[in-house]
């Protein structure tokens, strides 16, 4: 495959819309092509695009040609549901679990289905499926928590009541539609300002915010596309608010590429240390053209962050790698996890009070860590050879840190 198709392919996977000429190309790569894979990239840019109509006798024809493809299965009941044709979906994922048992996809759709129904355990058994299966899966986990917070009324409560899967997947299509560039990324989305910096938007904020009925979603995100697009990075001359609200995250190095205008400084082990201001509505990295509103300086701001980090330290859970996935593990294990999930796990390794927690589990010795996922730091300890294997091999999510690191009373090292 071609750079340039590669690089196409990964704008689909991704959410963005494609020009008329992008998607030309990929139409013209795909009819030189033998298997399914590049006609359902077609198909997945037409539903971005909000063609979902063209794309369906595309993803139809597919099912026929290639009737054993799970992934052809999964994007045609994204096209269904799309049209709102949610009993025909249900039908097109449940023949992907005949060709894949437990597929996490199709079951979290499942859970979302049956709740639109106002079958709320059977819903909740879904999402159990899923978590025993993956404890770190974080849409299903966010589901868990819409599936404890929802109370049903004996009235029609699936036929009106927008639940927050169903507005986040309208968010989305509302922000294609509107040229906003973003991706979501666990309970926020990343969205690229006006002025070119990136915000980091709590969609939870946003859901919480929606009163209406499910008449009234496609107005209600039209709007906030159109806000979040035309939003700038300004945030007052509030300091204590920002002193309050800020927070430490660590990346790779390069990452001021990603995240224009933030303000950051060089990290530990070659990563570089960026500010993330949470409030009531949004979360964002913090730009620098905070600092002239508000006088304060790096300095000030990174004293700030770490201050507020360390007085909320995440639970060290034992886990296991099965197959590639991390698991929880019902004994000990000699491999932890730092797991808030909130993606400030990996800073959270240089404070204080989470080095105390990791030394109650793992001793005082040095550890090997994998900041390989932003939702979870993985730590064991050096000398437990079998372990450090385990972490070599493990790999990284696309936005995690690749390598592995030293932990010791110094602070952290790259190997």
């Amino acid at each position: 495959m071609s750079a340039n198709l590669e690089s196409l392919r990964r704008k689909v996977e991704a959410g963005e819309v494609l020009s008329d000429s992008e998607l030309s190309a990929l139409r013209e790569a795909a009819a030189g092509s033998a298997g399914p894979t590049l006609w359902l990239t077609v198909a997945h840019a037409l539903v971005n695009a909000g063609a979902e109509r063209e794309a369906l006798p595309l993803m139809e024809r597919l099912r026929r040609d290639f009737p054993k493809e799970l992934q052809v299965r999964l994007g045609l009941a994204r096209a269904l549901l799309g049209l709102e044709r949610h009993g025909d979906a249900e039908e097109v994922l449940r023949e992907a679990l005949v060709l894949s048992p437990g597929d996490p996809e199709a079951v979290k759709v499942l859970a979302v289905l049956a709740l639109r129904r106002g079958e709320k355990g059977r819903a909740q058994q879904y999402v159990r499926d899923v978590l025993e299966r993956d404890p770190f899966d974080a849409e299903a986990r966010l589901l868990k928590e819409e599936l404890e917070a929802v109370e049903l009324p004996a009235e029609a409560l699936a036929e009106e009541q927008v639940l927050r899967p169903e507005f986040n997947a309208a968010l989305a299509a509302a922000l294609r539609r509107a040229g906003v560039k973003f991706r979501l990324q666990g309970r926020d989305v990343l969205v690229k300002l006006a002025g070119g910096e990136v915000a980091r938007v709590n969609v939870g904020s946003l859901y919480g915010a929606y009163r209406g009925g499910k008449r009234g979603l496609a107005a209600h995100v039209e709007k906030l596309a159109a806000q979040l697009g035309g939003m700038r990075a300004g945030l007052g001359e509030d300091v204590t608010a920002l002193e309050r609200g800020v927070r430490p995250v660590l990346r790779p190095a390069g990452f001021e590429a990603q995240a224009v205008g933030a303000v950051h400084r060089s990290g530990p082990a070659g990563l570089e240390v960026f500010y993330v201001l949470e409030d009531a509505e949004y979360v964002r990295y913090l730009p620098e053209s905070a600092l002239a509103a508000t006088g304060l300086t790096v300095d000030t701001v990174d004293r700030a962050a770490w201050r507020n980090l360390e007085a909320k330290p995440a639970p060290v859970r034992p886990v296991v790698v099965d197959r590639g996935v991390v698991r929880l593990a019902e004994t000990f294990s000699g491999l932890w996890a730092v797991a808030e999930g909130d993606g400030h796990d990996g800073a959270r390794l240089l404070t204080a009070e989470q080095r105390r927690r990791l030394a109650l589990q793992a001793g005082e010795g040095p550890l090997r860590v994998s900041l390989g996922w932003r939702e979870f730091a993985l730590v064991c300890r050096e000398s437990d050879a079998a372990e450090c294997e385990t972490l070599a091999k493990l790999g990284h999510a696309p936005d995690g840190i690749p390598g592995l690191f030293r932990l010791t009373a110094e602070g952290l090292t790259l190997l």
